[in-house]
């Protein structure tokens, strides 16, 4: 083997590392990078040539020196400003190890720059100006890199040179960050005091200047940091991306393993079918494999026909995610609108789309004292925890032992624009029966109906074929009065003029409703609200079939008649009420008087239904 196949067969063989800097802004994190790069002789000439040019015309250091923020700082914005506004990704590698470096935004409003970034980083270097020490944005940086499951944190101390490395300076902010960082789920974090303009122990140890420091240079940290235990090689989770069938003999499925290994052999389950295989072979372009593990995009064939589409996931037999379509997650909020329960998005989650309403905003965090604080939305940048709820069930784990099931996206379904990310944890697992929301009875009701129609499932016929066959659209016509026989009787007639002009139409008094649909009820308390809660419900069910609805409640009060109008949204409720004089008067589209000839009555509420185009005025 030649020189040249054995250096690119030891590149080949080398680990990798991801790794992002974050920090406050003009805390050095893209200096950092550019001196990385500079010192470790990963400059081309012509780069060097380039970066000498921008320095003079762009550069931050003063005249005749480098500004080695400018390797990274492309966009032209950027360097007119002194800031990093991108998320600027560079390769290096050394005899160790291969890198792929995410120079984040500092600045506050490209917060969701950053969290882009941490998303698939191993390591965090958090860089700290040693004149400011622990501000805002480090916190915030560093609570994202935990949420976002980063397990390494490399804080380092930059602009150690202006203070003339001091060993206090140094201490002090390792302490103040300490005791922040006590609260985080990162366990293994590392200080360093570096100066990213002059070089001080970034790629080598600087002894002359920090004495006092008998630990590694920060790229000695990362090139020996372990990484192996931080990928997930025991839950096989393989979305399926696509169905494969070049040829009647054969029959694969193509992903990437997010985790997990895969081998032929292997026992699993498909879901959401819950159908069990065995995979018989693990094909690549190269060939077939023994094992396949994450990352690795792979097409796996099994023994038997399984009726398997792209969006569905393949798992160990007895190893299975949450399947969850109601659940809490942790949010960090990246849109200038606010979120608010009640608002709905699209959800991003292994490579599916669904549609996705928030149920609820229980909390959001201050990234300064890490309390929890009662919140109604979250604005920009904000971080809190909220109820999800799916039109169809994701697969879910904890965030903390499978990134890729336990993240998931938000994107405005308006815009296509990213809303906010989020994250799953052990203990957001949502029971069925567990309350939705706190509030009035009032805004429970509201509540339950957009849930209801948010989840609403139609068939294949539209509101408009039902229009043009029935030649009327469906709504719901509430009979009331003093008297029992007279509004029953009354809703009768009407059901039967409406049938004669071939309208489709039906009657369902209250007492039969009350014997038949909520005869389960046993309750005497709440029975009547039971009762019209399944009548409301019921209303809903045959006005969108296209029917006109008639029923009769004597004495319905205006709560009731509210409620009702509530749970038969969106259609309308006609309230009619039949009384000679209103001693009990409740909202009514048309007052009646029940004395007048019934015949009478019938023609005036057919006006009002023609007046609401809900029948053609020719029927009148």
């Amino acid at each position: 083997m030649n020189t040249i196949d054995t250096f690119l067969n030891e590149h080949e063989h080398k680990n990798l590392l991801r790794f992002i800097t974050c920090g406050s802004v003009d805390d050095g994190k893209s200096t950092l990078i550019g001196r990385l790069l500079y010192d470790s002789k990963l400059i081309y000439e012509d780069q060097l040539s380039s970066l000498q040019d921008a320095s003079a015309k762009n550069g931050t250091t003063g005249s005749g020196e480098i500004d080695y923020a400018l390797l990274l700082d492309g966009l032209k914005a950027e360097r007119e400003q002194g800031i990093t506004i991108d998320v600027a990704y560079r390769y290096f590698a050394t005899p160790q190890r291969k890198f792929i470096i995410a120079d984040t935004p500092g600045h506050e409003q490209y917060t969701r720059n950053m969290a882009t970034g941490a998303s698939t980083a191993n390591l965090a270097v958090i860089l700290i100006d040693a004149r400011y020490g622990v501000v805002t944005q480090t916190r915030r940086h560093a609570f994202i890199a935990s949420l976002l499951g980063i397990r390494h944190l490399l804080v380092a101390v930059n602009k150690m040179d202006i203070g003339g490395y001091q060993e206090e300076t140094f201490l002090q902010i390792r302490q103040s960050f300490q005791d922040f960082a006590r609260k985080l789920d990162i366990p293994d974090i590392r200080y360093v005091p570096i100066s990213a303009l002059k070089g001080t122990n970034v790629v080598t140890r600087a002894p002359q200047a920090t004495p006092w420091y008998e630990g590694p240079s920060l790229l000695e940290i990362l090139e020996t940091v372990d990484v192996s235990s931080d990928v997930n090689q025991r839950d096989l989770r393989f979305p399926v991306q696509v169905v494969l069938r070049p040829h009647l003999n054969f029959r694969g499925f193509a992903g990437s393993v997010v985790s997990g290994t895969v081998a032929p052999g292997d026992r699993i389950r498909v879901l959401p079918s819950n159908v069990t295989s065995t995979v018989a072979r693990v094909v690549t372009a190269e060939g077939d494999l023994p094992e396949a593990f994450a990352p690795q995009a792979v097409t796996v064939e099994l023994d038997d026909e399984v009726d398997i589409s792209s969006g569905d996931m393949i798992v160990h037999e007895n190893n299975r995610p949450q399947v969850k379509d109601r659940f809490e997650a942790v949010v960090i909020w990246m849109s200038e609108t606010p979120l608010k329960a009640g608002d709905r998005y699209l959800v991003r989650h292994a490579g599916r789309f669904v549609k996705a309403r928030i149920d609820a905003v229980l909390y959001a965090v201050d990234v300064n004292t890490m309390e929890q604080c009662q919140a109604e939305s979250l604005g920009l940048n904000g971080i809190g925890r909220v109820v999800v709820e799916t039109t169809q069930p994701l697969y879910l784990d904890a965030y903390a032992a499978n990134r890729a099931t336990g993240s998931l996206i938000l994107v405005d379904p308006l815009s296509n624009v990213t809303a906010g990310a989020a994250m799953v944890t052990e203990d957001v697992f949502v029971d069925a029966d567990t309350p939705r929301v706190v509030g009035d009875a009032a805004a429970l009701l509201r509540d339950h109906v957009d849930r209801r129609e948010f989840h609403w499932e139609t068939g294949l016929v539209s509101a408009k074929d039902r229009l043009l066959r029935n030649r009327h659209v469906g709504k719901t016509v509430l009979v009331t009065g003093a008297s029992a026989q007279a509004v029953q009787r009354f809703g009768k007639e009407l059901e039967l003029r409406l049938f004669k002009l071939n309208l489709n139409s039906y009657y369902l008094g209250y007492a039969s409703l009350a014997r038949g649909l909520a005869s389960d009820v046993r309750d005497i308390r709440s029975e009547h609200d039971a009762q019209v809660q399944r009548l409301g419900e019921l209303a809903r069910i045959l006005t969108d079939a296209g029917m006109i609805f008639i029923t009769a409640i004597p004495e319905a009060d205006a709560f009731t008649v509210e409620r009702l109008k509530v749970l038969n949204a969106p259609s309308e409720l006609l309230v009619v009420s039949l009384e000679r004089d209103a001693r009990r008067p409740v909202p009514a589209e048309a007052a009646l008087d029940e004395a007048v000839e019934i015949a009478q009555n019938v023609d005036a509420v057919l006006a009002l239904l023609a007046d609401h185009r809900v029948i053609p005025e020719y029927c009148i």
